[in-house]
């Protein structure tokens, strides 16, 4: 099946360099791409979720509420608000906090993460519940932010599976955003 999905390639500063399949930018060794992060608070917790086991690289791991990339020509916040409501079914309003570059391999699949990474936070509103897609989460569960951020930076997990790489470094640009008011 061809590689429909484009991700933009940028440079360390994030000035685009060009485009590629999705699949082939996550292929060893990996070349750096645009993509965001999206953390949802409410009353000083975070939304979790755990990768589904179908996914091509780092299933089963637990991360922040929902992570992709823009496609050229789309708009950063209205992609993350839209993979938010893709995913977890629920809406918030999206505040971009700063950015990141990472890389990490799947040492299960070999895929290559190598990212600009864009984190934004919201704040999901009281009686918002997500409703989970099943096919991009297995789980959902909400955490104290900071005991996240303390377990992720050790490298722990919740329950029998890790944490994804980049969520440590997502969240503390996150939560320093939340307090600061982001960038």
């Amino acid at each position: 099946m061809p590689d429909r999905k484009a991700v933009l390639l940028v440079d360390e500063t994030g000035r685009i360099t060009g485009a590629a399949g999705k699949i082939e930018a996550h292929e060893s060794p990996g070349r750096l791409h645009l993509a965001f992060s999206v953390c949802v608070f409410r009353r000083g917790e975070t939304l979790l979720q755990k990768r589904a086991d179908s996914k091509y690289h780092f299933p089963g791991v637990w991360a922040n509420a929902c992570c992709s990339h823009p496609e050229p020509g789309e708009d950063l916040v209205a992609s993350a608000t839209a993979r938010l409501r893709d995913e977890l079914g629920v809406d918030c309003e999206l505040r971009d906090v700063g950015t990141f570059v990472y890389r990490a391999v799947d040492a299960a699949s070999g895929r290559v993460e190598h990212e600009l990474d864009h984190v934004l936070v919201g704040e999901l509103p009281d009686g918002a519940e997500p409703v989970p897609a099943p096919d991009e989460v297995s789980a959902v569960a909400w955490r104290d932010a900071a005991e996240v951020l303390g377990d992720a930076s050790a490298g722990a997990g919740v329950g029998p599976a890790a944490y994804a790489p980049w969520l440590a470094e997502v969240l503390r640009l996150a939560l320093a955003g939340r307090a600061g008011g982001g960038s």
